[in-house]
């Protein structure tokens, strides 16, 4: 593979190159990326509910039993 890029002028191998594989690969690593995203705001909107039911039931419980303490 180097013997293949050693002829080859700097602008093909950093610039030409990556431009080819993002057009060839550019679907694909939108799907992925896009993914990636979609499952961390699930997993970021799954804590904020978890922590949101255990704050409500947290409060919940310190109020009933501060009124049965009466």
């Amino acid at each position: 593979m180097r013997e293949i890029f050693t002829g080859l002028p700097w602008w093909v191998k950093w610039i030409a190159v990556p431009v080819i594989a993002l057009v060839v690969f550019g679907g694909l690593i939108a799907t992925v990326v896009g993914f990636v995203i979609g499952l961390l705001f699930k997993l970021l909107l799954f804590v904020a509910l978890v922590g949101g039911l255990i704050y409500v039931v947290r409060k919940f419980m310190t109020g009933s039993s501060s009124r049965s303490d009466w």
